[in-house]
Protein backbone atom coordinates (compact mmCIF):
# COMPACT_ATOMS: atom_id res chain seq x y z
CA UNK A 1 0.00 0.00 0.00
CA UNK A 2 2.75 2.66 0.61
CA UNK A 3 4.36 1.49 -2.56
CA UNK A 4 1.13 2.69 -4.12
CA UNK A 5 0.79 5.62 -2.20
CA UNK A 6 4.28 7.05 -3.42
CA UNK A 7 3.73 6.00 -7.01
CA UNK A 8 0.19 8.33 -6.63
CA UNK A 9 1.90 10.71 -5.21
CA UNK A 10 4.42 10.67 -7.50
CA UNK A 11 2.10 11.30 -10.36
CA UNK A 12 0.05 13.87 -8.74
CA UNK A 13 2.81 16.60 -9.00
CA UNK A 14 4.80 17.66 -12.13
CA UNK A 15 7.95 18.62 -9.86
CA UNK A 16 8.41 15.54 -8.03
CA UNK A 17 8.54 13.58 -11.71
CA UNK A 18 10.66 16.09 -12.88
CA UNK A 19 13.14 15.56 -9.86
CA UNK A 20 12.91 11.86 -10.10
CA UNK A 21 13.67 12.14 -14.24
CA UNK A 22 16.66 14.76 -13.35
CA UNK A 23 18.00 12.12 -10.89
CA UNK A 24 18.26 8.76 -13.16
CA UNK A 25 19.67 11.01 -15.98
CA UNK A 26 22.84 11.66 -13.55
CA UNK A 27 22.84 7.55 -12.54
CA UNK A 28 23.18 7.35 -16.07
CA UNK A 29 25.39 9.85 -17.19
CA UNK A 30 27.91 8.43 -14.08
CA UNK A 31 27.70 5.06 -15.47
CA UNK A 32 28.09 5.87 -19.16
CA UNK A 33 30.59 9.00 -18.96
CA UNK A 34 33.30 7.53 -21.08
CA UNK A 35 33.48 9.89 -24.80
CA UNK A 36 31.16 9.34 -27.05
CA UNK A 37 32.60 6.29 -30.12
CA UNK A 38 30.12 7.09 -33.09
CA UNK A 39 31.41 9.83 -35.43
CA UNK A 40 28.56 12.59 -37.00
CA UNK A 41 30.01 14.12 -40.17
CA UNK A 42 28.12 15.82 -42.65
CA UNK A 43 27.15 13.82 -46.24
CA UNK A 44 30.02 14.51 -48.29
CA UNK A 45 28.48 14.49 -51.73
CA UNK A 46 24.92 15.21 -52.56
CA UNK A 47 22.80 12.37 -54.95
CA UNK A 48 22.40 14.28 -58.34
CA UNK A 49 20.53 13.22 -61.44
CA UNK A 50 23.46 11.01 -63.43
CA UNK A 51 23.50 9.03 -59.73
CA UNK A 52 20.34 7.60 -60.74
CA UNK A 53 21.01 7.41 -64.62
CA UNK A 54 22.56 3.40 -65.57
CA UNK A 55 26.08 3.99 -67.39
CA UNK A 56 25.90 2.35 -70.18
CA UNK A 57 27.03 2.02 -74.04
CA UNK A 58 24.49 3.94 -76.46
CA UNK A 59 24.65 4.29 -80.12
CA UNK A 60 24.40 8.14 -81.45
CA UNK A 61 23.66 9.14 -84.50
CA UNK A 62 23.09 12.53 -85.86
CA UNK A 63 22.19 13.52 -89.52
CA UNK A 64 23.21 15.93 -92.25
CA UNK A 65 19.75 17.67 -91.48
CA UNK A 66 20.72 17.87 -87.83
CA UNK A 67 18.77 14.95 -86.37
CA UNK A 68 20.04 13.40 -83.51
CA UNK A 69 19.11 10.29 -81.68
CA UNK A 70 20.33 7.65 -79.43
CA UNK A 71 20.18 4.17 -78.91
CA UNK A 72 21.55 0.70 -76.28
CA UNK A 73 24.36 -0.27 -77.83
CA UNK A 74 22.51 -4.04 -77.45
CA UNK A 75 20.24 -3.25 -80.77
CA UNK A 76 23.49 -3.20 -82.91
CA UNK A 77 26.15 -5.61 -83.90
CA UNK A 78 29.39 -5.52 -85.07
CA UNK A 79 30.27 -5.03 -88.70
CA UNK A 80 33.00 -5.27 -90.55
CA UNK A 81 33.61 -2.16 -93.42
CA UNK A 82 31.86 -2.82 -96.40
CA UNK A 83 28.96 -4.90 -95.42
CA UNK A 84 25.33 -3.54 -95.93
CA UNK A 85 23.99 -3.25 -92.20
CA UNK A 86 21.59 -0.44 -91.55
CA UNK A 87 22.59 3.01 -89.67
CA UNK A 88 18.91 2.61 -87.70
CA UNK A 89 17.56 6.26 -88.09
CA UNK A 90 14.61 7.17 -90.21
CA UNK A 91 15.28 10.17 -92.32
CA UNK A 92 14.02 11.81 -94.94
CA UNK A 93 14.98 10.60 -98.72
CA UNK A 94 17.36 13.66 -99.11
CA UNK A 95 18.66 13.47 -95.06
CA UNK A 96 21.26 10.89 -93.81
CA UNK A 97 23.51 10.13 -91.02
CA UNK A 98 27.22 12.04 -91.15
CA UNK A 99 28.01 10.88 -87.31
CA UNK A 100 27.54 8.24 -85.65
CA UNK A 101 29.52 7.19 -82.78
CA UNK A 102 29.30 4.96 -78.98
CA UNK A 103 29.62 6.72 -75.87
CA UNK A 104 28.62 5.98 -72.52
CA UNK A 105 25.10 7.57 -70.89
CA UNK A 106 27.42 9.50 -68.36
CA UNK A 107 29.75 11.03 -71.31
CA UNK A 108 29.90 14.78 -72.56
CA UNK A 109 29.24 15.66 -76.05
CA UNK A 110 30.47 19.37 -77.22
CA UNK A 111 28.50 21.22 -79.98
CA UNK A 112 30.72 24.12 -81.97
CA UNK A 113 28.66 26.15 -84.46
CA UNK A 114 29.61 28.48 -86.75
CA UNK A 115 29.51 31.51 -84.59
CA UNK A 116 32.47 30.00 -82.71
CA UNK A 117 30.13 28.88 -79.61
CA UNK A 118 30.33 25.11 -77.79
CA UNK A 119 27.47 23.96 -75.99
CA UNK A 120 26.90 21.11 -73.74
CA UNK A 121 24.54 17.57 -73.47
CA UNK A 122 25.08 14.68 -71.54
CA UNK A 123 24.71 11.56 -73.70
CA UNK A 124 21.54 10.23 -71.53
CA UNK A 125 20.10 14.09 -72.28
CA UNK A 126 19.38 12.93 -75.74
CA UNK A 127 16.36 11.23 -76.67
CA UNK A 128 16.35 7.47 -76.86
CA UNK A 129 14.35 6.80 -80.01
CA UNK A 130 13.07 4.00 -82.11
CA UNK A 131 15.53 2.85 -84.25
CA UNK A 132 13.67 3.96 -87.22
CA UNK A 133 13.05 7.58 -85.47
CA UNK A 134 14.43 10.22 -87.28
CA UNK A 135 15.60 11.61 -83.60
CA UNK A 136 15.02 15.18 -82.45
CA UNK A 137 16.53 18.56 -83.72
CA UNK A 138 19.64 19.75 -82.25
CA UNK A 139 17.75 23.37 -82.30
CA UNK A 140 15.28 22.40 -79.84
CA UNK A 141 18.20 20.35 -77.19
CA UNK A 142 20.42 23.71 -77.66
CA UNK A 143 20.20 27.18 -76.53
CA UNK A 144 21.61 28.20 -79.77
CA UNK A 145 20.76 31.99 -80.80
CA UNK A 146 19.43 33.33 -84.50
CA UNK A 147 20.76 31.27 -87.27
CA UNK A 148 23.56 29.52 -85.12
CA UNK A 149 24.32 26.34 -86.73
CA UNK A 150 26.23 23.48 -85.13
CA UNK A 151 29.21 22.40 -87.48
CA UNK A 152 30.95 19.61 -85.23
CA UNK A 153 29.96 17.40 -82.60
CA UNK A 154 33.38 15.92 -80.04
CA UNK A 155 32.23 13.35 -77.56
CA UNK A 156 34.56 13.67 -74.60
CA UNK A 157 35.09 10.66 -72.00
CA UNK A 158 37.27 12.97 -69.72
CA UNK A 159 38.49 16.45 -70.12
CA UNK A 160 42.03 15.78 -70.34
CA UNK A 161 45.19 18.12 -70.46
CA UNK A 162 46.96 16.05 -73.01
CA UNK A 163 44.56 16.41 -75.40
CA UNK A 164 43.61 19.45 -77.58
CA UNK A 165 40.73 21.54 -79.82
CA UNK A 166 41.75 22.36 -83.06
CA UNK A 167 39.49 24.69 -84.81
CA UNK A 168 39.91 26.51 -88.58
CA UNK A 169 37.66 29.17 -89.70
CA UNK A 170 36.83 30.09 -93.12
CA UNK A 171 39.03 33.25 -93.16
CA UNK A 172 42.14 30.74 -92.59
CA UNK A 173 42.38 31.01 -88.90
CA UNK A 174 43.83 28.22 -86.86
CA UNK A 175 43.62 27.88 -83.15
CA UNK A 176 44.46 25.34 -80.64
CA UNK A 177 42.78 25.20 -76.90
CA UNK A 178 43.96 22.27 -74.47
CA UNK A 179 40.49 19.98 -74.14
CA UNK A 180 40.27 20.54 -70.41
CA UNK A 181 39.35 24.36 -71.25
CA UNK A 182 35.75 23.40 -72.02
CA UNK A 183 34.99 21.09 -69.21
CA UNK A 184 32.80 23.70 -67.49
CA UNK A 185 29.35 23.81 -68.95
CA UNK A 186 27.00 26.77 -68.99
CA UNK A 187 23.15 26.77 -70.31
CA UNK A 188 23.88 29.37 -72.95
CA UNK A 189 27.23 28.01 -74.39
CA UNK A 190 30.35 29.90 -73.88
CA UNK A 191 32.76 31.03 -76.67
CA UNK A 192 35.23 28.25 -78.20
CA UNK A 193 37.21 31.42 -80.06
CA UNK A 194 36.98 35.17 -80.78
CA UNK A 195 36.08 35.27 -84.77
CA UNK A 196 36.59 38.55 -87.10
CA UNK A 197 33.75 40.18 -88.29
CA UNK A 198 32.29 37.74 -91.30
CA UNK A 199 34.33 34.88 -90.55
CA UNK A 200 32.59 31.25 -89.56
CA UNK A 201 33.75 28.38 -87.69
CA UNK A 202 34.08 25.37 -89.89
CA UNK A 203 35.65 22.62 -88.81
CA UNK A 204 36.81 21.05 -85.49
CA UNK A 205 39.18 17.95 -84.59
CA UNK A 206 40.45 16.49 -80.82
CA UNK A 207 43.73 15.82 -81.11
CA UNK A 208 46.83 14.70 -79.29
CA UNK A 209 49.12 17.17 -80.15
CA UNK A 210 51.40 15.32 -81.92
CA UNK A 211 49.45 15.64 -85.89
CA UNK A 212 49.51 17.12 -88.63
CA UNK A 213 46.82 19.86 -90.06
CA UNK A 214 45.26 19.91 -94.03
CA UNK A 215 43.27 22.92 -95.30
CA UNK A 216 41.28 23.21 -97.71
CA UNK A 217 40.00 26.23 -100.16
CA UNK A 218 37.37 26.60 -102.45
CA UNK A 219 40.12 27.87 -105.46
CA UNK A 220 41.35 24.29 -104.83
CA UNK A 221 44.47 24.86 -102.76
CA UNK A 222 45.81 22.91 -99.66
CA UNK A 223 47.97 23.75 -97.18
CA UNK A 224 49.69 20.89 -94.76
CA UNK A 225 51.48 21.85 -91.84
CA UNK A 226 52.77 20.19 -88.32
CA UNK A 227 50.40 20.62 -85.08
CA UNK A 228 53.35 22.22 -83.23
CA UNK A 229 53.57 25.28 -85.96
CA UNK A 230 50.18 26.09 -83.77
CA UNK A 231 50.98 26.85 -80.04
CA UNK A 232 47.79 26.05 -77.33
CA UNK A 233 46.45 29.09 -76.50
CA UNK A 234 43.10 30.06 -74.28
CA UNK A 235 39.71 29.59 -74.90
CA UNK A 236 38.41 33.16 -76.04
CA UNK A 237 41.85 33.80 -77.72
CA UNK A 238 41.24 34.60 -81.76
CA UNK A 239 43.70 32.22 -83.19
CA UNK A 240 46.59 32.60 -85.82
CA UNK A 241 47.14 32.33 -89.58
CA UNK A 242 46.47 28.88 -90.88
CA UNK A 243 46.78 29.78 -94.55
CA UNK A 244 47.09 32.75 -96.50
CA UNK A 245 44.52 33.11 -98.71
CA UNK A 246 43.99 35.71 -101.76
CA UNK A 247 41.10 37.65 -102.31
CA UNK A 248 37.66 35.92 -103.02
CA UNK A 249 39.24 32.41 -101.16
CA UNK A 250 37.95 30.50 -98.30
CA UNK A 251 38.68 27.57 -96.20
CA UNK A 252 35.78 24.61 -96.34
CA UNK A 253 37.13 21.55 -94.94
CA UNK A 254 39.88 20.98 -91.80
CA UNK A 255 41.29 17.46 -91.71
CA UNK A 256 43.88 15.93 -89.30
CA UNK A 257 46.41 13.14 -89.98
CA UNK A 258 49.02 11.29 -88.16
CA UNK A 259 52.67 12.26 -90.58
CA UNK A 260 52.60 8.35 -91.78
CA UNK A 261 49.12 8.38 -92.87
CA UNK A 262 48.31 6.51 -95.93
CA UNK A 263 44.97 8.32 -96.45
CA UNK A 264 43.75 10.00 -99.30
CA UNK A 265 41.99 13.30 -99.17
CA UNK A 266 38.57 13.76 -101.80
CA UNK A 267 38.03 16.74 -103.33
CA UNK A 268 34.74 17.62 -104.96
CA UNK A 269 33.88 20.54 -106.90
CA UNK A 270 30.71 22.21 -107.59
CA UNK A 271 29.96 21.14 -111.58
CA UNK A 272 30.19 17.74 -110.20
CA UNK A 273 33.82 16.59 -110.53
CA UNK A 274 36.03 14.47 -107.86
CA UNK A 275 39.34 13.02 -107.12
CA UNK A 276 41.51 11.22 -105.01
CA UNK A 277 45.04 12.32 -104.31
CA UNK A 278 47.40 10.44 -101.57
CA UNK A 279 48.07 12.52 -98.59
CA UNK A 280 51.29 12.26 -99.01
CA UNK A 281 51.26 14.01 -102.46
CA UNK A 282 50.87 17.03 -100.13
CA UNK A 283 54.18 18.24 -98.52
CA UNK A 284 54.32 19.54 -95.39
CA UNK A 285 55.11 23.79 -94.94
CA UNK A 286 55.15 26.06 -92.63
CA UNK A 287 51.77 27.48 -91.47
CA UNK A 288 50.50 30.37 -92.88
CA UNK A 289 51.67 29.65 -96.55
CA UNK A 290 49.81 30.14 -99.41
CA UNK A 291 49.61 26.28 -99.89
CA UNK A 292 49.66 24.70 -103.25
CA UNK A 293 47.13 23.06 -106.46
CA UNK A 294 44.94 20.38 -104.66
CA UNK A 295 42.66 20.71 -107.81
CA UNK A 296 42.34 22.48 -110.91
CA UNK A 297 39.20 24.99 -110.68
CA UNK A 298 37.61 26.60 -113.80
CA UNK A 299 34.53 26.85 -115.58
CA UNK A 300 34.34 23.61 -116.35
CA UNK A 301 34.51 21.69 -112.93
CA UNK A 302 33.76 24.91 -110.65
CA UNK A 303 34.90 26.09 -107.59
CA UNK A 304 35.47 23.08 -104.65
CA UNK A 305 32.94 22.00 -102.09
CA UNK A 306 33.78 19.11 -100.51
CA UNK A 307 37.63 18.64 -98.66
CA UNK A 308 37.46 15.11 -97.05
CA UNK A 309 39.99 12.68 -96.05
CA UNK A 310 39.29 9.15 -96.77
CA UNK A 311 40.09 5.77 -96.65
CA UNK A 312 39.37 2.43 -99.10
CA UNK A 313 35.60 1.27 -98.73
CA UNK A 314 34.43 4.68 -97.53
CA UNK A 315 30.99 6.09 -98.64
CA UNK A 316 30.18 9.85 -99.51
CA UNK A 317 26.88 11.69 -100.20
CA UNK A 318 26.48 14.35 -102.76
CA UNK A 319 23.42 17.25 -102.87
CA UNK A 320 22.64 18.94 -105.63
CA UNK A 321 20.76 22.48 -105.71
CA UNK A 322 18.07 21.34 -107.80
CA UNK A 323 17.55 18.17 -105.56
CA UNK A 324 19.79 15.24 -106.90
CA UNK A 325 21.40 12.90 -104.19
CA UNK A 326 23.76 10.52 -104.82
CA UNK A 327 25.33 7.81 -102.77
CA UNK A 328 28.66 5.95 -103.68
CA UNK A 329 31.89 4.80 -102.28
CA UNK A 330 34.74 6.28 -102.60
CA UNK A 331 36.58 3.40 -104.36
CA UNK A 332 34.92 4.40 -107.91
CA UNK A 333 37.53 7.22 -108.13
CA UNK A 334 40.76 6.76 -109.15
CA UNK A 335 43.64 8.20 -107.37
CA UNK A 336 45.15 10.96 -109.58
CA UNK A 337 47.63 13.83 -109.27
CA UNK A 338 47.14 16.92 -107.16
CA UNK A 339 47.15 19.42 -110.30
CA UNK A 340 44.40 18.01 -112.21
CA UNK A 341 40.65 19.02 -112.53
CA UNK A 342 39.36 15.26 -111.80
CA UNK A 343 36.54 13.11 -113.13
CA UNK A 344 32.68 13.81 -113.33
CA UNK A 345 31.16 11.71 -110.42
CA UNK A 346 27.43 13.40 -110.59
CA UNK A 347 25.39 14.85 -114.14
CA UNK A 348 23.81 18.06 -112.91
CA UNK A 349 20.14 19.03 -114.01
CA UNK A 350 21.05 22.35 -116.42
CA UNK A 351 23.08 25.23 -116.17
CA UNK A 352 21.95 26.21 -113.07
CA UNK A 353 22.61 23.10 -111.44
CA UNK A 354 25.72 22.34 -108.88
CA UNK A 355 26.77 20.36 -105.87
CA UNK A 356 25.77 22.19 -102.74
CA UNK A 357 26.46 19.47 -100.27
CA UNK A 358 29.29 17.11 -99.86
CA UNK A 359 29.62 14.26 -96.10
CA UNK A 360 31.22 11.12 -96.07
CA UNK A 361 28.49 8.96 -94.11
CA UNK A 362 29.48 7.31 -91.12
CA UNK A 363 30.14 3.58 -91.05
CA UNK A 364 27.23 1.68 -90.50
CA UNK A 365 25.93 -0.75 -87.83
CA UNK A 366 24.39 -3.64 -88.44
CA UNK A 367 21.23 -3.30 -86.42
CA UNK A 368 19.96 -6.73 -85.06
CA UNK A 369 16.03 -7.93 -85.82
CA UNK A 370 13.57 -6.52 -83.69
CA UNK A 371 11.45 -8.82 -82.06
CA UNK A 372 9.26 -11.15 -84.37
CA UNK A 373 11.74 -9.77 -87.58
CA UNK A 374 13.56 -12.05 -89.75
Amino acid sequence: LKQIERLKSILGSEALVRSIVKDELIEVREAYSDDRRTKIVKEEAEITLEDMIANEEVVVTISHAGYIKRNPVTLYRAQRRGGKGKIGMGVKEEDFVVTLFTASTHESLLFFTDAGKVYWLKVHEIPDAGRAAKGKALVNLLALSGDEKVTATVPVKEFREDRFVVMATAQGIIKKTELSAYGNPRQGGIIALSLDKGDRLISVHVTDGQREILLGTKKGITIRFKEDDVRSMGRTAHGVRGITLEEGNEVIGMETITPDSTTQILTVTEGGYGKRTPVNEYRVQGRGGKGIISVKTNERNGLAVGFLQVRDGDEIMLMAAQGKVLRCKVDGFREIGRNTQGVRILDLEGAGDRVVAVARLAETVEALPEEGGG
